[in-house]
């Protein structure tokens, strides 16, 4: 059933707090269910992802438990099969889980969601074969099983990762523990999901690994067992967007709390894409401010490093005073289509957006209200709540799919708006 989004009669003025980030997340379990002694995690994400990456940990032998809502405690186990692991729809623990696997003693078959057996893993898979692990697929992709022996042999590996960064990162982030370690090189069209990777290495060098990542499209990462940790994770970034963005579609203020000065993603990149538009970006000792002016202005944008964030921009820059350019937009071939998702979104409103070679050009002009097809991604689910906190009469077509990264969205949208 579609969901009304509320309109905001009044700037808003509130504190979010934001769960934190997903991909922080995900690749501290990873790092952790490697390491000697026990890590913890502060500020975990409470999304989907998160909670599939964790059960799944568990079946192949680690220890995860919650001591409250905001932290996460992780004992690695000799991790062992047979098992079967469900990844639903999350492609981090699709991609993530099975290089650990090949770790583990005994067999341990992966599946999820008939979405995700679309995904195309064979450069992932072919390279795990070539590093010494045994895959089992008939489709390239999901389902499959690795049949583990309770170590890796490792070596040197290539891959087209262009499809999505994340098996790369699968690979990085369980390397250190193969016999001879981890050399990967991505071969293949530029691979856009350069940020994800970059966070990747430095998770890995804050736990201890040594890897040279000097070379353009490849990673050098010495064998050596890490100790574990305590991670302090970031408020996800993705989720804090659509909050940020109320700010300026609203002429008000939204204050974020543990919002790092110096981070592990790219924050300073969304951070100049706001001030882009106008508003007014803090830090201050509760974490970040950003105040909007009275109607956002229209921007040139660079939004290389922030493509999941695409949609709320785009939103931004449809509620502007002027057309904007959102430029260094790329299309990953397997991933979903944030960019003809916008577009159509946009559209459905009255909306003015072409597609330029490597981005959009948005011209504001009035919307009017009307179905925001979200696609059942959440990214698009965000931006089609900030169009409706300017345009009344705006219905997401599924507001479900925003549980991937913030469960209670809906909830938390109305408490903002309540102040």
């Amino acid at each position: 059933m579609p969901w009304a989004t509320p309109t905001a009669n009044q700037p808003v003025d509130t504190t979010v707090p934001v769960p934190g980030s997903k991909s922080m997340t995900a690749r501290a379990l990873l790092l952790a269910a490697i390491s000697m002694g026990p890590s913890t995690l502060q500020f975990p994400s409470e999304s989907r992802d998160s909670v599939v990456l964790a059960r799944g940990l568990r079946a192949m032998g680690c220890h995860v438990s919650s001591a409250d809502d905001e932290q996460w405690l992780l004992r690695p186990r000799p991790l062992a099969g047979p098992v079967r692991v469900d990844t639903e729809l999350s492609g981090a623990a699709t991609r993530f889980l099975p290089p650990l696997a090949g770790l583990a003693s005994g067999p341990i078959s992966f599946d999820g969601d008939p979405v995700l057996r679309q995904a195309r893993l064979e450069p992932q898979l072919a390279a795990m074969s070539s590093l010494g692990i045994r895959v089992d697929s008939a489709t390239g992709g999901l389902p499959l099983t690795v049949h583990g022996v309770g170590h890796v042999p490792g070596g040197a590996v290539s891959l087209d990762s262009s499809a999505s960064s994340q098996m790369v990162s699968g690979l990085l982030l369980v390397g250190a523990d193969f016999d001879q370690g981890l050399r990967v090189r991505h071969e293949g069209p530029p691979l856009a999901g350069t940020p994800h990777v970059e966070l990747t290495v430095t998770m890995l060098r804050a736990a201890g690994a040594a890897i040279d990542a000097s070379v353009p499209d490849s990673w050098e990462l010495r064998p050596g067992r890490l100790t574990g940790r305590a991670w302090t994770i970031e408020p996800d970034l993705v989720a804090a967007a659509p909050f940020l963005a109320a700010a300026m579609v609203t002429g008000g203020t939204v204050r974020v709390p543990r919002w790092p000065t110096r981070a592990a993603q790219p924050t300073a990149a969304l951070q100049e894409a706001l001030t882009g538009f106008g508003a007014r970006c803090t830090h201050t000792t509760d974490g970040l401010v950003v105040a909007g002016c009275d109607k956002p202005h229209g921007a040139d944008v660079d939004v290389a490093r922030l493509g999941e964030l695409v949609p709320v921009l785009a939103a931004i820059a449809a509620l502007a005073d002027a057309p904007s350019y959102l430029r260094g937009v790329r299309r990953l071939a397997g991933e979903p289509d944030l960019v003809s998702g916008v577009c159509a979104g946009l559209a459905a409103l009255g909306g003015a957006v072409e597609e330029a070679p490597d981005g959009l050009r948005i011209t504001p002009r009035p919307l009017h209200g009307g179905v925001f097809d979200t696609r059942g991604d959440h990214r698009l689910a965000y931006a089609g709540a900030v169009l409706g906190l300017a345009v009344p009469g705006v219905q997401l077509s599924d507001v479900g799919t925003t549980a991937k990264s913030l469960p209670g969205f809906p909830s938390r949208w109305h408490r903002m708006l309540a102040g």
